[in-house]
């Protein structure tokens, strides 16, 4: 726990520092970075890319992901395991090597660089996700409910939408978060696909340590820590909301 929270401890006192150079602890006080960071039109516009991003990968990793742990939960059929297993293969791989298969696949189809080739590369990072936490959830549902509905006329997809998606509720609400965060946080395969007017926040921050020392890098780290600390708690007042 100490090892996963000192970095933020750290990083959150440099972003109000106003030294010119990253230093702990600060000196002096200052909002410079920050004033920084929202009056710079480059940050300003990759915070809109990322943003954008996580939302739309959020909109089609989650319904994509729920309908695929729906439809293997109740197949019955011996490919649904299999099936289950390369849906998820995107977190059992290294990271990098779906970023140079992904910007090969996006080259072909003209992506690269867009937002639309964005959301496609996160949203195969977010799917295995969404999978394995609906995945999970159905496998504690009970069906009679299900079959309940359908015995009394509902069509299956009436029936789910009505009976099981509210049982659910909780795991595709924590799904759908996940999905933005996995987007909105992610580097490596945004370096490979994003770039120009489509440039994300965490690709800019990667381009601004590796030319130089900005402490606007921690200003904005504080503001991503907000963002994802929101994004959990939100999942855990949705859980107690249900409970």
């Amino acid at each position: 726990m100490v090892l996963l929270v000192a970095p933020t401890v750290i990083v959150i006192p440099m972003s109000f520092s106003a030294s010119q150079y990253l230093e702990f602890p600060p000196r002096e006080w200052s909002l410079r970075w920050y004033e920084n960071y929202f009056g710079a039109p480059e940050w300003m516009q990759a915070t809109a890319t990322s943003l954008k991003a996580g939302v739309l990968t959020m909109l089609v990793a989650t319904p994509i992901g729920t309908m695929a742990a729906y439809g293997l939960h109740v197949s019955g059929h011996w490919l649904a395991r299999h099936l289950f297993i390369l849906l998820v293969t995107p977190i059992m791989i290294p990271v990098i090597l779906i970023a140079i298969g992904v910007f090969y696949a996006l080259v072909q189809f003209k992506l690269v660089n867009s937002l639309s080739g964005l959301v496609v590369a996160h949203s195969i990072l977010a799917l295995p996700l969404v999978l394995i936490i609906v995945g999970a959830a159905l496998k504690s549902y009970d069906f009679n409910q299900e079959l309940a509905a359908r015995s009394l006329g509902a069509s299956r997809l009436k029936a789910f939408l009505t009976v099981t998606l509210p049982q659910i509720r909780f795991s595709v609400i924590t799904a759908a978060l996940l999905s933005f965060l996995t987007s909105f946080d992610e580097v490596i395969v945004a370096m490979f696909v994003s770039g120009g007017d489509n440039s994300t926040l965490t690709r800019n921050m990667f381009n601004a340590l590796r030319d130089q020392i900005d402490p606007t890098i921690a200003a904005i780290s504080t503001i991503m820590i907000v963002v994802s600390s929101t994004a959990l708690i939100l999942a855990q007042v949705f859980g107690r909301a249900k409970t």
